[in-house]
């Protein structure tokens, strides 16, 4: 992906901030277990800051686990958003590369859907910054599940539209626990759960749920539209009653700060 690419993705969810919030999936409660257990801590007491926050779909998450959260967003579409729906949640603006947060100060650090938009030379030595000695580094994406053989040919659809390397290259696609934190993983020693879990929603918002990602973002709204249209009536000739059960794994991969 070239660096304006990239950037141009990365910037792309501020003008889809409430179709972000209104549609992408939130996470399960076992998710937040595993990473009490890989982490050897709990979460409620801990000072965790959610970097790459966007709309807060995790921040709520890991507030309700009892975590003292700042977070950390880059975004000024996606921070009007956070602010909207948490509004008492301390926000700072800043990316993962660039840290706005204090040496040694925080148990936990989050990166929910985020860290691909980071790069590692940068944001790993940030992270070990901010971290307190034996404070856990955490990445999680919410995956398709392409076991699953709607959403695999849907997949498919998918990258005959876009081109087989963009749609690889979205979100955490191609993300794996030995190649997240590039020359430092030998050092981090990461640990990987896969969590699998599903939500049932409507056609209409499992459609917004596709358009509120990058690949589709970036194409502009007459082809990302096109598409969608043309996917909407696959869905209803597989699923007349209107409901599509999306199917995730979650990857979730924590490191531990020496």
């Amino acid at each position: 992906m070239t660096a304006m690419t990239h950037s141009a993705r990365a910037h792309s969810f501020n003008a889809a901030a409430a179709q972000y919030a209104a549609n992408r999936p939130s996470y399960p409660p076992a998710l937040f277990d595993a990473l009490e257990d890989l982490a050897a801590r709990p979460l409620s007491g801990a000072r965790v800051a959610d970097v790459g926050a966007g709309t807060g779909i995790a921040t709520a998450l890991l507030r309700a686990r009892g975590a003292e959260v700042v977070a950390v967003e880059p975004g000024p579409g996606m921070a009007a958003q956070f602010r909207t729906a948490l509004p008492d949640v301390p926000l700072l603006r800043g990316d993962g590369n660039a840290l706005p947060l204090a040496t040694a100060s925080m148990d936990v650090l989050t990166y929910a859907q985020s860290w691909h938009w980071t790069d590692p030379a940068r944001s790993v030595p940030e992270a070990l910054r901010v971290l307190r000695p034996g404070g856990a580094l955490a990445l999680w994406w919410n995956m398709t599940a392409h076991d699953v053989p709607w959403l695999a040919e849907q997949d498919e659809r998918v990258r005959r539209y876009v081109g087989d390397k963009q749609s690889r290259q979205k979100d955490a696609e191609g993300i794996r626990p030995e190649h997240a934190f590039a020359g430092a993983a030998e050092t981090l020693a990461p640990t990987h759960r896969l969590i699998r879990w599903s939500r049932t929603v409507p056609v209409d918002t499992h459609l917004a749920n596709i358009g509120s990602h990058s690949v589709f973002l970036v194409l502009g709204e007459e082809k990302a539209n096109a598409f969608l249209a043309e996917e909407r009536d696959h869905l209803l000739d597989a699923f007349p009653d209107g409901q599509v059960e999306e199917v995730y794994d979650v990857l979730l991969i924590v490191a531990t700060r020496p």
